[in-house]
């Protein structure tokens, strides 16, 4: 008898165990990025781990790890399907490798603005280059974020494009940022985000560019002496999370897209408003900030834009985009 009742017990007892187990489970992602603690990338980011935990009840938690310290721009890309990191921010230029289409944003001189930008974020050709990235990669794209126009920084003024002939500037890793500094003459030089202000620094490049915010955090003004405002790219940020992750978060899935796509638009106008003021910060630093005559830039880049040989897109790709 006693035996029988201590089988019962000890079986209530596994099972009451295994429940609470259970109903207190908690999936842990990883959200890496290259920026610093201190950018509104990483500050939103933190956010966004907040908000995830109390709404899903504490289910799921995020880890957010700056300034690579997951790997470079590349290496979180790759992480995602090998399972090393959950959640990113990236460039649709590096995510060109994968989906090209969905790079389109990224070329030179494509968006005409915020307000454009904004209306593509919203658009069914977002939506739809969205889905072309999942089905080439099983990843969800989460967000898209307003990363701002990029300028290019130098040791001295560039106010037209014979300025830019045999310089050699920094440019990410990918292959869209490849055009501008050619149609122009340039001699780009791929490099590691984390790497540049030493290379600068140490001369080992002459220029790179960047987003007024990018410019102030990474504090590539001190090494500069000019920021010249050729606007040539009006970039962004995608938020991808894994396939994997999406699995493994379960019904909590779309609460966490709700919360990320919250803190793409958030900091998307954070920076946005930011760049409004720091082209008069800027100066007052004693930087030197030049307006310059942005058409000859465009000019020599508009024929590549609609060369197939040139640009991952379809023209259908390219007149939607122009038609929104």
């Amino acid at each position: 008898m006693y035996l029988g009742k201590f089988r019962s017990f000890a079986v209530a007892t596994v099972m009451s165990i295994a429940s609470a187990t259970s109903a207190y489970a908690v999936e842990t992602l990883k959200w890496a990025h290259v920026y610093e603690e201190g950018s509104d990338y990483h500050q939103v980011a933190l956010w966004a781990a907040e908000q995830v935990k109390e709404r899903t009840e504490g289910r799921i938690e995020i880890n957010v790890f700056p300034a690579s310290s997951l790997g470079k721009e590349v290496e979180i890309n790759e992480g995602l399907g090998i399972g090393a990191v959950d959640i990113i921010y990236t460039g649709p230029s590096f995510v060109e490798r994968y989906y090209g289409p969905i790079a389109i944003s990224d070329y030179p001189f494509i968006m005409r603005g915020y307000d454009h930008w904004k209306t593509y974020r919203d658009s069914d050709l977002f939506a739809d280059l969205s889905e072309g990235y999942k089905g080439a990669t099983g990843h969800t794209v989460m967000g898209l974020v307003y990363y701002g126009q990029r300028h290019v920084t130098s040791n001295f003024p560039i106010l037209k494009p014979s300025d830019m002939e045999g310089l050699k500037i920094r440019v990410p890793n990918s292959p869209v940022m490849l055009m501008f500094p050619n149609a122009v003459g340039a001699n780009p030089t791929p490099m590691a985000f984390s790497e540049v202000y030493l290379a600068l620094q140490q001369g080992v490049v002459d220029a790179q560019e960047n987003p007024l915010p990018t410019i102030q955090f990474k504090k590539f003004y001190e090494v500069q002496s000019n920021i010249n405002l050729t606007g040539h790219i009006l970039n962004s940020l995608l938020v991808i999370a894994s396939d994997s992750a999406m699995g493994r978060m379960g019904d909590d899935a779309a609460t966490v897209e709700e919360v990320l796509k919250e803190a793409a638009a958030t900091v998307s106008q954070n920076i946005y408003d930011s760049e409004q003021s720091l082209v008069q910060w800027f100066r007052d630093e004693g930087i030197t900030v030049n307006e310059i005559d942005k058409q000859p830039f465009q000019d020599a880049v508009k024929p590549m834009l609609t060369d197939p040989d040139q640009v991952p897109y379809e023209m259908e790709h390219f007149e939607r985009l122009q038609a929104l």
